[in-house]
C-alpha cells in the first residue's frame, strides 16, 4: 500500500506516519522510485502498535523507540527478547536502599519467589525493574502497617501465573517472534488498565454480595 492508504487505515495521518519514519518507530517502506513507498500489513500492525504505546501507553518517543528495538532484535532468544522489550516500559522509581522497609519488602519478596519456584525471576532480580518496582510496592505497604509478607502475596501470585499463561497462549497464536513481542508489549501497555478494571469490579462485585447495598 502507498502512505495515504497506510494512512487511512492506521487512521494516522501522513504528516505523524512521516515523523515516526524519522524517528524509526516504523520502518521504511520498500522504495519504489525517488518519491514513492510502498508499506505492508506489517507496517500497519506495527503503527497501530506505535500509535497506542504513544497515545494511550502516554510513553515518550525515545522510550518507544528503545522498547521497538528490542521487538526487531532477532539476535535475542525469545524469552530475553520479550522481557527486554517489556523491561524498556516506564517504570516507577527505584526503591530507597537505606528505607529498612526496603529491606524487609525485599525479604518477603525473594520468600515469595522461593515458595513459588520462580527460579528464573530470582536470577534476574538484580536486574530487573519490575522486580524493583514489586519491592516498592511492598515496601509502602509495610511502612503503612500492613504485614504483606511472602504467605499473603503468594495466592496473588498463583492467580497472576495463571494470567500469564493465557498471555503466553494467545501470543503462541500470531507466526512469528516479532508478532509475539509486539502483542506482548500492546496487552501490556493496553490489557493491564482492564485487569485493574476487572479487579475493581470484582471487589465492588464481592462487598455488595457479602454486605449489601
Amino acid at each position: 500500500m502507498r502512505l495515504a492508504e497506510l494512512s487511512e487505515r492506521s487512521g494516522v495521518s501522513t504528516a505523524t506516519i512521516k515523523y515516526y519514519l524519522r524517528e524509526g518507530l516504523l520502518a521504511p517502506g520498500l522504495q519504489i522510485n525517488t518519491t514513492t513507498a510502498e508499506y505492508d500489513e506489517g507496517h500497519l500492525r506495527r503503527l497501530r502498535l506505535v500509535r497506542a504505546m504513544i497515545q494511550v501507553g502516554r510513553i515518550p518517543v525515545a522510550t518507544a523507540r528503545e522498547v521497538l528495538g528490542h521487538v526487531d532484535d532477532e539476535s535475542l532468544g525469545r524469552t530475553i527478547r520479550l522481557g527486554a522489550a517489556l523491561w524498556a516500559l516506564p517504570q516507577g522509581a527505584g526503591p530507597d536502599e537505606e528505607d529498612p522497609a526496603v529491606a524487609a519488602a525485599r525479604r518477603e519478596v525473594d520468600r515469595l519467589l522461593v515458595s513459588l519456584g520462580w527460579e528464573t525471576a530470582r536470577e534476574l532480580s538484580p536486574l530487573s525493574p519490575v522486580h524493583r518496582s514489586l519491592v516498592v510496592a511492598v515496601a509502602a505497604l509495610i511502612r503503612l502497617g500492613y504485614s504483606w509478607d511472602a504467605e499473603l502475596m503468594a495466592p496473588y501470585a498463583e492467580l497472576m501465573h495463571q494470567v500469564a499463561r493465557r498471555d503466553l497462549d494467545f501470543l503462541e497464536t500470531h507466526a512469528s517472534d516479532a508478532e509475539r513481542v509486539e502483542t506482548a508489549v500492546a496487552a501490556t501497555v493496553l490489557f493491564e488498565p482492564v485487569l485493574t478494571a476487572l479487579h475493581r469490579l470484582a471487589q465492588e462485585e464481592e462487598s455488595a454480595r457479602r454486605y449489601g447495598l
